[in-house]
């Protein structure tokens, strides 16, 4: 094991039987891992949260809270959801995995253990751990300047908070993916990231941009862009926050794209964005009402701006859900539960 790999790299082992853990954790300690040990489910989620293990190697069969039910409750909580769990057992049965899967657990290992084989899986796991953690935090720090961003105009409220509400409902209205739906929430936050390199005297300009000063503002979709892109995790929202202010006849920006050579989430969120643009009250203009704001986003989808079967689904989800609202069952019945998406990506 590397010395990145020996910084600070903890295992906790869980079992109810003394010679289990004793043989596990010295295997364990030759490979130069600090070791703790826990002999009940109840002390093992004592010791994670004080002490944050970097792995769990998890006994299945013990009295009162078994192996399962620690996995559930620790994936379950968003300070020890990445931390990999082995799940240690002698059942080496296809329902034993099944079980361990749906708990949520990582890896798996039959007593009684292979040096080598557990040297292994441990060693890739605490790396995978380490990996996940520094992608939480980069995610983090991301959401963080998206929020510092919105607080520099104070005119906009909680409009990123109302597109993430909005997107997830839209989302699940189109039979979208849940990762779909997780990307369209997370561009509510995002979109407008790259605002953070556009300056003060122009973002927050009470007047009519010059167009000069326009060209600038137009910028803050592809800073937007270089700032997501490293992250693997915002592979699908980074097209969000590129082309959410293209046109669907191409006059749109950054890139002039055409019709469906827009991605499909840019689309949908473009929609979510205008629309609370036009229900919100601006220093600028009035809170329009609701259907004053469909009727607004029609007569832009009638100039070819905007796609109209996405735009004709888009109406129908504001009538059901803020204009209809003794419908919303019926809604529920014909979207939510239903896996078609209403118009193809």
């Amino acid at each position: 094991m590397d010395n990145f790999d020996l910084d600070s790299a903890k295992v906790l082992v869980v079992d109810d039987h003394p010679s289990s853990r004793m043989a596990a954790s010295a295997l364990l300690a030759v490979e130069g891992y600090a070791v703790l040990e826990a002999e009940n489910g109840p002390s093992a989620i004592d010791l994670v949260l004080a002490e944050d293990p970097d792995l769990i190697l998890l006994d299945v069969m013990m009295p009162g809270m078994d192996g399962y039910e620690v996995c559930r409750r620790l994936k379950a909580d968003e300070h020890t959801r990445l931390i990999p769990v082995v799940f240690v057992t002698a059942l080496d049965d296809r329902q034993a995995r099944l079980r361990g899967i749906e708990a949520g657990g990582d890896d798996f290992l039959i007593k009684p253990f292979d040096q080598l084989e557990l040297s292994a899986r441990v060693k890739s796991l605490v790396r995978q751990k380490r990996l996940n953690q520094d992608l939480d935090h980069a995610e983090k720090v991301l959401f963080s300047i998206a929020r510092t961003v919105e607080s520099r105009d104070p005119n906009t409220g909680d409009h990123c908070e109302r597109l993430v509400k909005r997107g997830k409902a839209f989302g699940e209205f189109l039979g979208l993916s849940r990762s779909e739906v997780r990307d369209l929430m997370w561009g509510g936050y995002l979109h407008d990231i790259g605002k953070v390199g556009i300056p003060d005297a122009i973002l927050l300009k009470p007047g009519k941009f010059t167009p000069e000063e326009f060209e600038v503002m137009k910028e803050h979709v592809t800073i937007g862009e270089r700032i997501c892109q490293p992250l693997r995790t915002m592979r699908g929202v980074t097209p969000i926050i590129r082309h959410h202010h293209e046109r669907w006849d191409g006059s749109g920006y950054p890139d002039r794209l055409e019709g469906d050579n827009i991605p499909y989430l840019a689309q949908v969120f473009q929609l979510i964005d205008i629309y609370d643009a036009l229900a919100s009250e601006r220093p600028y203009k009035r809170c329009f009402t609701v259907q004053e704001s469909l009727n607004i986003m029609q007569e832009e989808t009638d100039r070819n701006w905007r796609n109209p079967e996405l735009m004709k689904a888009f109406t129908e989800f504001i009538q059901v859900t803020e204009i209809k609202k003794p419908n919303r069952d019926l809604w529920l019945e014909r979207y939510v539960k239903r896996p078609e998406r209403l118009t193809a990506s």
